[in-house]
């Protein structure tokens, strides 16, 4: 059996068909900030529950309810969701985090440190300069977590 989570950050107002459809199926999604409109989430909760962090660009009213960082457990994982990996302020293998969601830089990267798996999704939303447009997903198995990046338009 497998649980699927879909992974997005930096959609700065702009839900891409291409996220919509690559997020088809999946059981659970998360959203690492700069989200820039609710519609944005409305839309995302319509495919699947949804858990979501703000980041430095939701500052309008309706994104005071959401909390810079959050905390889920999906399919006995453990994920660590925050904006900007750089503002980290604990250690996610001391708590026994398996996986750390950020966004921010726009740049898609997986690492894994002392059995953390850190996972940025690039940017969903608008191309910044050259920057791939990204999400992920993570295949939660029996045998552990298998994040994968998907380019949503090409380079």
């Amino acid at each position: 059996m497998s649980f699927k989570v879909g992974i997005i950050s930096d959609t700065h107002s702009l839900l891409r068909p291409e996220a919509v459809r690559s997020l088809g199926g999946v059981d659970y999604i998360i959203h690492g900030g700069d989200i820039g409109s609710p519609d944005v989430l409305a839309a995302l909760h319509e495919i699947a529950p949804i858990t979501a962090i703000k980041g430095n660009v939701d500052t309008a009213e309706w994104a005071a309810s959401y909390a810079a960082t959050a905390s889920v457990q999906l399919a006995g994982k453990t994920f660590y969701i925050l904006h900007d990996l750089n503002t980290l302020q604990i250690s996610p293998a001391a708590l026994g985090i398996d996986v750390v969601v950020s966004g921010h830089s726009h740049m898609p990267k997986l690492d894994t440190v002392n059995g953390v798996l850190y996972l940025n999704p690039g940017s969903a939303g608008r191309r910044r300069f050259r920057m791939p447009v990204t999400l992920a997903t993570v295949d939660i198995t029996p045998n552990g977590v298998r994040p994968i990046i998907h380019d949503l338009i090409g380079s």
